[in-house]
């Protein structure tokens, strides 16, 4: 069983034995059967600490609980023995005991010697169960210095085996005489009617760490949890280890007629706000897995699987959520599969709810996963045949199928309940909608007090430029900072702005163009650095958009040529120094108007003037008021710029959320952009003369600001 110590190492070859001369098929391993388990146990069980005994102990019981789920069993009962050694007994049906044909071996046999063997492959003997990959006892048993196993079928059939291999014990205990033998004996024979399996085994020290051991709260706890999952189910613990400062044996019995509803209960440790809900169903779905045929080859078919799903769930008034997740009754701690399906289907549901009973405002955002989730507590089992799992210690369900089949089962039997219109019901579902407005309300103000704070810290660790004009809203989503074109027009928007959330920030003509410009240079640029320093979230690599203390970045210049000039060398400054804010759309053009036609005696409900903002827009809006007979004053007010502007017009046209026009200003391709703020904006002179000389053909005259 052990490896060949003569076969060097890769890692000790000289270099010429690295060499492809040298390296040869005697230098490669064979393992055979369970030799492998041996090898690398780490594999099979996770590790070889107290967490992989504890595992050897869990395959051996799902063997058993195996049994129960088909049922065929209602008893079962751990030893742990005083001189080391478990034993597991059930009342099942038993190992089966006849020959099996291929192998020439008893069913016992292979069961415990070959890996990839036994009853759980979609022959039909289990329709859901524990076992998936056929190697739980049989490595078990590999990494046993002895087990014993005892079936009563008819007689008393027995065999035993050490380190994997079959042969018979003279005396007890693992370090007894062993003679390696096959085949089972025949005991006493037993009534027809008592039928069961016993396994003792003894685990390898060699391979074990010292000080693993098996954890007897840790084996309470989960058979608690099995004797909750499957109802009727009675599990014994017996612990007859010598321990410090206790006298005799310790036995518990867990028995559970409640099922999961019952352990949803024991989970809770808050005060109800509904009852225990019960949420089943079950859904179907295609896979192609390779099937043994007659002749003894793999075969890919498509097979339909069903999936049952069976979920308790209750909220109560605390905050933490507890969810325990279950396939075919072996726990699933990382979740998985059917756990995202739950998850998403409670706040989409949870959030459909809330809109239809008109608990959540118009304005107001989805509650998220976590609000829908606050103090609830949760058990979620689904059962299929042969599901996927991330690995033999089965800890993640990889079953894609599992998250459609599960969110459709949540979202249709949960509606039910928030929407039922039965007078105790409707109060609980009522309480439990409420309760998760006011997380997700709480969460909002929790946040928008971290946020008053970061922005008391900011304003009190950097004198701010003197010329900001601030906003009174801590709000980092709603608050909008303007960067004004000149001090003429800032105060005309001073007075057009709504001051609780909208800040303002003048410039003095045209920044510095920062494309061909150094980071020093424009860190001692004042305006280049006062528009950083406002904003708060640093510059380059070090730019930090979870510190922006806005939402909004909004440039405010003139409608003309200068006003362009001056929004292309903002946008330079932030697609080179605060990139993150563009790419995620938070920075935009205001869209001021250039013209103001002023109509004579309106009609009841027509606005007095009418804005437009191209020579384009003008003289198709004149040729429409005069197609429609509407007189018009002949002076049209064009604007030189926004310090022209009354403070009500700015408002109206180009600041009040409820009107105005903004646009967007989005980097669709980095790398394009980046060429053509080079082109236009950068050091080499000759492209863009070259780009000028050959685009002039092109430009349309009409559009030239003059």
């Amino acid at each position: 069983m052990t490896a060949d110590t003569s076969v060097p190492s890769t890692a000790l070859l000289t270099g010429a034995d690295r060499g492809g001369s040298n390296y040869t098929a005697r230098h490669l391993l064979v393992l055979e059967g369970l030799e492998a388990v041996r090898k690398r146990p780490g594999m099979y069980i996770g590790s070889t600490d107290s967490r992989g005994l504890m595992h050897c102990l869990w395959e051996i019981i799902d063997n058993s609980v195996d049994e129960a789920l088909g049922g065929f069993c209602d008893h079962i009962e751990v030893i742990l023995h005083e001189d080391g050694s478990v034993e597991v007994r059930d009342n099942g049906r038993g190992i089966p005991v006849d020959v099996e044909p291929k192998t020439g071996l008893s069913g016992v046999e292979v069961v415990m010697t070959k890996l990839h063997a036994g009853g759980k492959f979609g022959g039909g003997s289990y329709a859901a169960s524990g076992g998936l990959h056929g190697v739980g006892a049989s490595v078990v048993n590999a990494l046993s210095a002895r087990l014993d196993v005892e079936v009563d079928r008819g007689v008393t059939h027995a065999i035993s085996f050490r380190r994997g291999v079959p042969g018979i014990f003279t005396e007890s205990g693992p370090d007894a005489p062993f003679d390696p033998s096959s085949g089972l004996l025949k005991g006493k024979r037993v009534p027809k009617t008592r039928t069961g399996t016993r396994i003792r085994y003894w685990a390898d020290r060699q391979i074990f760490l010292k000080d693993a051991k098996l954890s007897l709260e840790t084996l309470y706890a989960r058979a608690r949890q099995t004797a909750f999952l499957v109802p009727g189910l009675t599990l014994v613990v017996r612990d007859e280890r010598a321990m410090e400062g206790r006298e005799g044996p310790v036995e518990e019995t867990f028995r559970y007629d409640g099922g999961i509803s019952e352990f949803c209960e024991y989970l809770a440790q808050d005060k109800a706000v509904c009852d225990v809900l019960r949420l089943s169903g079950q859904g179907s779905f295609k896979e192609t897995v390779p099937v043994l045929d007659e002749r003894g080859h793999m075969t890919p078919t498509e097979v339909t699987r069903d999936l049952g799903v069976d979920i308790a769930l209750r909220w109560g008034t605390g905050y933490d959520a507890t969810v325990k997740s279950f396939v075919n009754i072996i726990a699933t701690p990382k979740g998985g599969t059917h756990v995202a399906g739950f998850e998403r289907a409670i706040a989409r549901t949870v959030n459909e709810a809330l809109r239809s009973a008109k608990l959540l405002r118009v304005a107001e955002d989805d509650v998220v996963k976590d609000d829908a989730m606050e103090g609830l507590t949760a058990v979620v089992t689904v059962r299929l045949a042969e599901p996927q799992f991330e690995g033999q210690t089965k800890e993640v369900l990889g079953t894609s199928a599992a998250s459609r089949i599960v969110a459709n089962v949540v979202s249709k039997e949960l509606k039910e309940f928030l929407t039922s219109s039965k007078r105790d019901a409707k109060q609980q579902a009522r309480a439990v909608l409420e309760k998760v407005v006011a997380a997700a309300r709480t969460r909002i103000a929790a946040r928008q007090h971290k946020e008053a704070q970061r922005r008391k810290t900011a304003l009190e660790s950097s004198s701010l430029p003197a010329k900001l004009a601030d906003c009174r809203s801590d709000d980092v989503g709603r608050s909008e900072l303007f960067i004004v074109e000149g001090d003429s027009a800032l105060g005309t928007a001073k007075l057009a702005r709504n001051s609780e959330f909208q800040a303002l920030l003048p410039i003095r003509g045209k920044i510095l163009n920062v494309q061909k410009s150094s980071i020093s240079d424009m860190l001692k640029n004042a305006e280049c650095g006062a528009i950083i320093q406002v904003i708060g979230a640093g510059s380059g690599r070090t730019f930090d958009i979870d510190q922006a203390r806005y939402g909004k970045v909004i440039f405010l210049a003139d409608a003309d040529v200068d006003g362009a000039h001056i929004r292309c060398l903002l946008l330079t400054l932030f697609q080179r120094y605060m990139r993150p804010m563009v790419e995620q759309g938070r920075v935009f053009s205001a869209v001021p108007p250039l013209h103001r036609v002023e109509l004579v005696n309106p009609k009841r409900g027509q606005s007095k003037y009418v804005y437009t903002y191209s020579d384009q827009e003008l003289q198709e809006t004149l040729l429409d008021l005069q197609r429609r007979e509407v007189r018009y004053k002949d002076g049209i007010q064009r604007y030189k710029g926004l310090g022209e502007m009354d403070a009500d017009q700015l408002a109206e046209t180009t600041m009040d959320p409820r009107h105005r026009t903004l646009r967007r200003i989005n980097i669709s391709d980095l790398e394009a952009a980046e060429r053509a703020f080079d082109l236009l904006m950068g050091n080499e002179v000759a492209p863009r003369k070259e780009f000028i000389t050959n685009s002039a053909a092109t430009l349309d005259r009409s559009r030239i600001d003059v």
